[in-house]
């Protein structure tokens, strides 16, 4: 019988633990060479003043073995805030246990606590457990949606308005 996972917000101490999880789930999706967060980065944005980020830490055996990290979001459709789960993980020796749909679980009450009009987030099209994971839950893929991002270099050329490329 798997140890009962405790769920709570994240502190400012747990910054350290908070940042081996990130990396971790890092190297799940095989991006560490994306990650440039370190723990004061970390700690401004998560508990500084105005920061919109919320973070929760699961518990088992006395360690930290999950995390997940939201913000809010709109929806000028619904006109009400939304709650996006930025990233969800279960360390993969703690998989199979149920931590995963407690650590989800706990993010949607929070979005339904809040009034939120829905609940969202993405996942890898290469990570079938997570979407066979998010499906069982009743999550719907929203496959007529195609994310786009610009970073570094490409949104300080975009902020002025000078074109792609140059």
């Amino acid at each position: 019988m798997p140890e009962p996972l405790a769920i709570r917000a994240a502190a400012r101490a747990d910054v350290p633990v908070l940042l081996g999880l990130i990396r971790g789930l890092a190297e799940y999706e095989k991006l560490t060479h994306l990650v440039t967060a370190d723990e004061a980065l970390l700690e401004r944005e998560l508990f500084g003043p105005g920061s919109h980020v919320g973070a929760v830490l699961g518990h088992a055996g006395g360690a930290a073995v999950g995390f997940a990290v939201y913000f809010h979001n709109f929806s000028t459709f619904l006109g009400r805030k939304g709650l996006y789960l930025e990233d969800l993980f279960v360390l993969p020796a703690h998989r199979g246990r149920g931590y995963g749909r407690a650590l989800l679980l706990h993010v949607a009450r929070i979005a339904h606590e809040r009034g939120c009009g829905r609940f969202e987030w993405m996942a890898l099209d290469w990570n079938e457990p997570a979407i066979r994971f998010y499906k069982a839950l009743g999550a719907q893929e929203m496959p007529e949606w195609r994310l786009f991002r610009v970073t570094g270099q490409g949104l300080a050329r975009l902020a002025t308005g000078a074109p792609a490329g140059a």
